[in-house]
């Protein structure tokens, strides 16, 4: 009987160390038409998520912002205008594909000068302690895959008085929602992946990696085990995303 550490990929249970990879190949596959997906995937209020995201995060003119998982940049384009010349935003993504994707539309928008790009895994960020004013997280702390790990080391690039933000997927508060919720989830989002990306085994992971994903509770419990203070969190679309924050005090 082998000893080797398994974790949860969607619903399958792989061993540890190919998990990474395995979400990598997700990512590589959807990259290109990532903000499509997006848009169609949420009827376009995945911009509303982002927005509240961005008023909670109370960024300012001359801040460092490290933005994780960043995928194609929604957030660390808003982060870049709002901290301005003095300021500085890291977009980083553990994923190549998807952050040549970012860096290709940021460049494409004239973000320049204050905006840097990094390789990035969110369970060892190779920044010194007490670096960022700000470090946010967007649709992407469920596919890590030591999701404490992750959310100490945001604690720890954190200076005093500094906010962590974490926007993701979470759990319908009405048994009613989560029901039509599962439907379109494992019926709607692999279609949509087989008709745009010609793959819908991507868009079944997504949706099995939701569910996998802590619960609002059990999320907030996290952040405080890695000694966030405050922690809070704001439901949207009844629970089908939850934006947490907490604070380093």
């Amino acid at each position: 009987m082998s000893n080797e550490k398994t974790t949860h990929f969607g619903y399958q249970q792989v061993p540890v160390a190919e998990k990474a990879t395995r979400v990598r190949e997700v990512f590589d596959s959807v990259a290109s038409r990532y903000d499509l997906m997006n848009d169609l995937m949420s009827l376009g209020i995945h911009r509303l998520w982002k927005r509240h995201t961005i008023e909670l995060a109370g960024v300012r003119r001359g801040q460092r912002v490290l933005d994780l998982a960043s995928g194609t940049g929604d957030l660390a384009d808003r982060f870049a205008g709002i901290v301005g010349p003095e300021g500085c935003v890291v977009m980083s993504d553990i994923n190549a594909a998807m952050l040549t994707e970012g860096r290709s539309r940021m460049l494409d928008r004239g973000r320049v000068g204050n905006l840097h790009y990094a390789l990035v895994n969110a369970e060892k960020i190779p920044f010194g302690d007490d670096r960022f004013d700000c470090v946010t997280i967007g649709f992407g702390l469920r596919n890590v895959t030591d999701k404490q790990a992750a959310l100490d080391e945001m604690y720890r690039v954190l200076r005093p008085g500094g906010r962590g933000l974490i926007l993701e997927f979470s759990h319908p508060v009405s048994k009613s929602l989560g029901k039509v919720y599962d439907l379109y989830s494992f019926s709607v989002l692999p279609t949509l992946g087989r008709l745009v990306v010609n793959d819908p085994g991507s868009y079944r992971y997504l949706a099995e990696s939701i569910r996998m994903h802590p619960d609002q509770e059990m999320l907030r419990s996290m952040m405080e085990t890695a000694g966030f203070e405050r922690c809070e969190y704001f439901n949207h679309s009844g629970g089908i995303v939850a934006i947490h924050r907490g604070y380093k005090l």
